[in-house]
């Protein structure tokens, strides 16, 4: 399932989530520019390594800084590839827009920030053993993920869903899409407690992020206000039938 858009109309135009994919595109850019040995050196000194910090030796040998903890930020702004750039920076336009509206700017990128680093923090718990740099603003976004199922559960988003190789559009429900989602976060991070891989996708990450963006949203979201409704069944009426 792959989210489209949502019915949640934006009040006020999203600079911060504008700046954020910026950023995120200026420095992939410059990663394309790059020559293979010097990316790969590039990741594993900006992008998350647990084993850096929990086997020093190991560390040592391939010359990373045991002192410096600058890569639970820096990790946010890289991406490994262009489906892995375009995917997060589609999801954050998505939901971001959304929460920056209820957070304000400063407050909804603090926040964002705040999310990312949480989310490499679990990643590392559960991955202390891995020599594999993490990078991503995945867990970031989860924390957007997590506020905008608290805010907007009955928003729905509208999917695309292949069905033998036809393109379905179906709105779905936030707090089901979300919900969906988180649950395959968790599923997915169990069994990779069993099986590790040596690569692939930071369950961990998702989930912490996912889960500090619900617990973080009462502190950094706006005091309550008069708002006039953001949509409403009568305007966006739940649709039981496919799109194509």
């Amino acid at each position: 399932m792959f989210p489209i858009q949502d019915t949640v109309p934006r009040r006020e135009t999203p600079f911060t989530t504008w700046i954020i994919i910026l950023v995120n595109g200026i420095v992939f850019l410059f990663e394309l520019s790059l020559p293979e040995t010097s990316l790969k050196t590039f990741l594993y000194h900006f992008g998350i390594v647990p084993a850096r910090y929990s086997h020093p030796e190991w560390a040592l040998q391939l010359g990373l800084p045991l002192d410096d903890y600058w890569p639970f930020l820096t990790s946010m702004f890289l991406h490994g590839s262009w489906l892995h750039f375009v995917g997060n920076m589609w999801c954050l336009w998505l939901f971001g827009d959304n929460v920056e509206d209820r957070m304000g700017h400063i407050r909804y990128l603090f926040f964002y920030l705040l999310c990312g680093l949480v989310a490499g923090l679990i990643h590392f718990v559960f991955n202390q053993s891995s020599t594999v740099p993490t990078i991503g603003a995945s867990g970031a976004i989860a924390g957007i993920m997590g506020a905008y199922f608290v805010m907007f559960p009955t928003a729905r988003v509208i999917t695309l869903v292949p069905i033998f190789f036809l393109p379905y559009f179906i709105e779905i429900p936030a707090v089901f899409y979300l919900g969906i989602w988180f649950l395959t976060q968790i599923t997915s991070g169990l069994f990779s407690l069993i099986a590790p891989a040596s690569g692939g996708i930071a369950w961990w990450a998702h989930i912490g992020g996912f889960v500090c963006g619900i617990i973080l949203l009462p502190v950094f979201r706006k005091r309550p206000q008069r708002y006039r409704a953001y949509y409403s069944d009568e305007v966006f009426p739940m649709r039981f039938f496919f799109y194509r």
